[in-house]
């Protein structure tokens, strides 16, 4: 497929917000062949015809936004509901989900269950545009646990390989390697595993733990393996513990997490994705986006300690990453977690979780979530500055005026042409 051309392109009079110093600065930034070549502060080196020059008029240029814990194919609260759809409608509501995200200033994202190795080639080679795209395949959940969407009075279960399912229902360590496996042999980023119950999922507890510990640390061992990592959906201390302590580097979640949690997060340098905004969300609209009765009622258990739990984790200097995990038609609302965050973070560490925080628990570290020399030139101009108001990012309709993923345009806003 034909790639189209990159432009060299200098930025000028912007505000550069570099992340990691927490620190917005005018400037320039020139960016060549997709990636930064040279920023700076003072006045903009000169250039040839061939260069594009865009003056941003003192708009915040940043870089692009990461969200650790997405599920573009999730056209439905109701997971279940997706073993009966056709793996072309549910790939076809996920390119235009993920079109929504880039458009939202999300340049990279990583799916935790339900995206695979085709949607993430789609993005890959423009036939869907959208964020870069890190998938994991199916989350391995045990029978009965937060991977599996059968509601009581169903026998069968889909083990379709494609995009219908977000779980693999696996027992025993034998079959959650063999499952861990099969995610890896197609190009898996990461691997997921359940380790307590969930809120989507129809016959489990909150509270209860699940997969075995030989089941986890046979996921741990081939992810090890292979150089990649696992990540674990755990709501409670309990399930947080078991997961952190057998070689669990990132927890998923995390609502219900006390001092023990805290202590085992920063001994193991590992990582926590709260996702506050899908709570919110939930408990608003999830009856009419098909969650279905037995989920809803567990909705409050984890929606009122989840910002005791991410202050916490904030205090104590844990590895915070952004996620959102929306479900459906919910996934419009996004970007409102950063607001969400705000509320017990500085705006400067809210922007670290959804980008250097992010890149380094992807892999990404200096490629993306930074303005650093050499790295992707994956780019967001902002109306506004983050850093002294994070609410500006809540409403990227009105603030994100253009998007570049590589050094392309891949969104502007029509009042900014």
């Amino acid at each position: 497929m034909t790639r189209p051309s990159r432009p060299t392109t200098l930025f000028t009079g912007a505000g550069l917000l570099d992340p990691g110093a927490g620190t917005r600065a005018p400037g320039w930034l020139l960016v060549e062949d997709g990636r930064i070549a040279r920023s700076g502060g003072g006045p903009a080196p000169e250039v040839g015809d061939a260069v594009e020059v865009v003056d941003l008029g003192g708009a915040t240029l940043m870089p692009g936004l990461i969200d650790a814990h997405v599920h573009p194919t999730a056209f439905s609260a109701d997971l279940g509901a997706a073993m009966d759809h056709a793996p072309s409608y549910v790939a076809a509501y996920a390119a235009r989900s993920l079109n929504d995200m880039l458009r939202r200033g999300f340049t990279t994202v990583r799916d935790v269950a339900g995206g695979d190795w085709g949607l993430a080639r789609a993005v890959d080679e423009g036939l869907v545009d959208g964020p870069r795209l890190m998938f994991g395949g199916k989350a391995l959940s045990q029978t009965g646990g937060h991977g599996d969407f059968r509601g009581p009075g169903r026998q069968g279960n889909d083990t379709h390989a494609c995009c219908p399912g977000a779980g693999l229902v696996c027992d025993g360590p034998t079959e959650f390697r063999r499952a861990a496996r099969e995610q890896l042999r197609t190009g898996a980023h990461h691997l997921k595993i359940m380790l307590s119950g969930g809120v989507a999922s129809p016959t489990d507890r909150i509270d209860s733990t699940q997969s075995s510990e030989d089941e986890i640390r046979a996921v741990v061992e081939e992810a090890e393996a292979a150089n990649r990592y696992v990540t674990g959906h755990a709501y409670t201390a309990r399930a947080v513990n078991r997961g952190l302590r057998l070689g669990v580097r990132c927890i998923e979640h995390g609502n219900l997490i006390d001092e023990s949690s805290i202590e085992l997060f920063l001994e193991h340098d590992a990582f926590l994705v709260p996702t506050l905004v899908t709570y919110r969300e939930l408990a608003r609209r999830g009856e009419q986006e098909g969650l279905p009765p037995e989920s809803r009622a567990k909705v409050d258990t984890v929606l009122a300690r989840g910002l005791d739990a991410l202050r916490a984790a904030h205090e104590a200097g844990v590895n915070l990453v952004f996620g959102s995990d929306l479900l459906g038609s919910m996934q419009d609302r996004q970007s409102e977690e950063f607001a969400i965050r705000g509320t017990v973070q500085p705006a400067a560490d809210v922007l670290r979780a959804a980008t250097v925080n992010a890149a380094r628990l992807l892999g990404l570290e200096g490629e993306v979530g930074t303005l650093r020399e050499g790295a992707r030139a994956d780019l967001i101009v902002v109306d506004g500055d983050p850093l002294a108001d994070i609410s500006v990012l809540a409403d990227p309709a009105r603030n994100v005026r253009t998007v570049l993923r590589d050094g392309l345009v891949r969104h502007r806003r029509a009042d900014s042409l």
